[in-house]
Formats: C-alpha cells, structure tokens, sequence
C-alpha cells in the first residue's frame, strides 16, 4: 500500500499507532499524514482524540524533547528554536510554555561560547581573522543567537 493511497476507516487507528511507534508526532503531522490517505474529518478527529487519550499522542511531551535535545545538541537556540518548533506543526501556545523555562533559565554567554567551542576548539576572536570572525559569527547567528550575544560572549572570553 502506496502513502497516498485511499485508508479505509477500520485501517485509520492501526496505521497512526504503526506510525508513532517509528517517531514522535504532532497532532498536526498525524492529521497532514492523514488527509494525505484521503481520510474522512470525524475519522481523523476521533482517531486523534483516542490516541490522545491512550497516551500515543501528546504535543506538550515531544515538544519538551524537541527543545531539550536541540539544545544539549546545540543545534538551534533562541529564536532559531522557536521558529524551527513552529516550523514542525507545535501549536504556539506549546511552543511558548516549552521555551520559558529553558530560556529563562539559561546563560546566554555560556551558551555562545560553548557552540563556538564545539565548533572551533581553541577559537580566540581577538587572535582570529576577519574572515574567520565573520564565520563564526554566522554560524552562531544561523544556530540562534543575536549579533549583540554572540559579540559580548566572544569579546568577554578574551
């Protein structure tokens, strides 16, 4: 059976559990995943509803390991995360209740210093060249941070 071909109702609630157990979804990716086998709306409701319940389903939790690993990995940061959490279906609401407690809580210093570590040991901004200060400084920008974090942490490691 083709992704896009026709999910009879009785197939619907066996496919969406097949599917969550290969990955975390959001509800919006289940229904996306849905209305692209041609689902009919109660069907995709009531399936989402029952997953839901049964604890198959559950926007806040992947959201919570989303950010928590995108952050030990240091992949994205800041607004970097929130636009990459909203990219990938989570309800703003979520996004928003996820990210207070691990922005707020965070040093930002540290965190610039730490990515700029991991992507260049031993990296000195005063001793660097423009080029190479310009690299790293879209590195960190494209990770999240803002140009004015990323030039106090380097500029305050010196």
């Amino acid at each position: 059976m083709k992704n896009t071909e026709p999910l009879p109702s009785d197939k619907v609630y066996p496919y969406t559990v097949r599917l969550l157990t290969g990955r975390d979804y959001t509800v919006a990716g289940i229904r996306k995943k849905l209305m692209l086998r041609q689902v009919a709306g109660q069907d995709i409701d009531d399936t989402i509803l029952r997953l839901q319940r049964e604890g198959w389903l559950d926007d806040q939790r992947f959201a919570a390991r989303f950010a928590e690993s995108a952050r030990a990995s240091g992949r994205y940061f800041g607004a970097r995360l929130r636009l990459e959490m909203r990219r990938r279906g989570f309800d703003a609401d979520v996004v928003n209740e996820i990210l207070a407690p691990l922005l707020t809580g965070s040093d930002e210093n540290s965190e610039v210093r730490s990515a700029a570590e991991r992507r260049s040991p031993g990296f000195s901004f005063s001793k660097a060249n423009e080029r190479d200060k310009r690299r790293m400084i879209g590195f960190l920008q494209r990770r999240g941070f803002g140009l004015s974090a990323i030039v106090r942490a380097l500029r305050s490691d010196e």
